[in-house]
């Protein structure tokens, strides 16, 4: 697949996932409207995006400034064949 290059396209795709994501809080919150419910998702959404900011910036910046991340599969395969080897 290649990359998406289109700023349009890029600016598109960033606000359906915000528009999910929304969607399916609120759907979740109606589901069951307790203060627990809400936040323990918003802990979940927190936790997620520290995790993918850890994935990629972190780690491209303060780990291994030699390696660029595609994707969370590209983190997963980078972690699997193991972190960057001293000499």
């Amino acid at each position: 697949m290649r990359d998406l290059k289109d700023k349009r396209w890029i600016y598109l795709k960033g606000f359906l996932f915000l528009v999910m994501g929304l969607m399916a809080s609120a759907i979740l919150l109606i589901e069951c409207p307790t203060w627990k419910t809400a936040g323990m998702l918003a802990l979940a959404i927190w936790c997620f995006a520290r995790f993918y900011y850890f994935a990629f910036y972190v780690i491209e910046h303060y780990v291994d400034e030699e390696y660029k991340f595609s994707g969370l599969g590209s983190f997963i395969m980078y972690l699997c064949r193991g972190r960057k080897r001293q000499p």
